[in-house]
C-alpha cells in the first residue's frame, strides 16, 4: 500500500480548510469581546417593527441586530416578545453607548419603552444575561459581518 503523495495531502487539506471556512462564515454574525453571535438583521421598517415578537426561545449564541440610517436616541419595547432580552445600543462607530439589562417580556398594555439614553445607530438584542456575562462597558466595540 502506498502513502498519499504530498500533493494529494495538500489538496485534501486545502479542500477541508475551505469547507471549514465556508461553514464557519455562513450567515451574518457579530462579535463582541471575542464572543460570536449569529444574527438576524432587521434593517427595514417592517423587520424592525416585528423584531423578536412571538419567539418563545432563542439559541444562546444568537441575536437580532437592528440597523438604522441615522443616529438618534432609540426606544424599544417588548410587545409580544416572550423571552427576556438584553438591549445593547451602539453608535455609528459601533461603540457601546448603553445597555438595558434583563428586559422582561411585556405582560401589560401599553408596554414600557427602554431607551438608549444617547444617539444610537445599531441595537443588538441578545438573551438576557449575556451583557453581564461578557462584562460589557460603554465604548466596547461591535464587529459586524454580513
Amino acid at each position: 500500500m502506498s502513502t498519499p503523495s504530498l500533493f494529494a495531502r495538500l489538496a485534501a487539506g486545502l479542500v477541508l480548510g475551505a469547507l471549514i471556512q465556508s461553514c464557519a462564515a455562513k450567515g451574518p454574525y457579530v462579535e463582541l469581546k471575542g464572543q460570536r453571535y449569529s444574527i438576524e438583521v432587521a434593517e427595514n421598517d417592517a423587520a424592525r417593527e416585528h423584531g423578536l415578537m412571538d419567539r418563545t426561545e432563542m439559541a444562546i449564541d444568537h441575536g437580532m441586530l437592528f440597523v438604522f440610517q441615522d443616529d438618534i436616541p432609540r426606544a424599544f419595547w417588548m410587545k409580544n416578545t416572550k423571552i427576556a432580552l438584553d438591549m445593547l445600543f451602539f453608535d455609528a462607530d459601533r461603540h457601546l453607548v448603553s445597555v438595558q439589562h434583563d428586559v422582561p417580556p411585556c405582560l401589560a398594555d401599553p408596554c414600557p419603552a427602554y431607551s438608549s439614553g444617547a444617539p444610537a445607530r445599531y441595537v443588538l438584542e441578545l438573551n438576557a444575561g449575556q451583557a453581564r456575562k461578557l462584562g460589557l462597558v460603554p465604548g466596547d466595540e461591535l464587529t459586524i459581518q454580513r
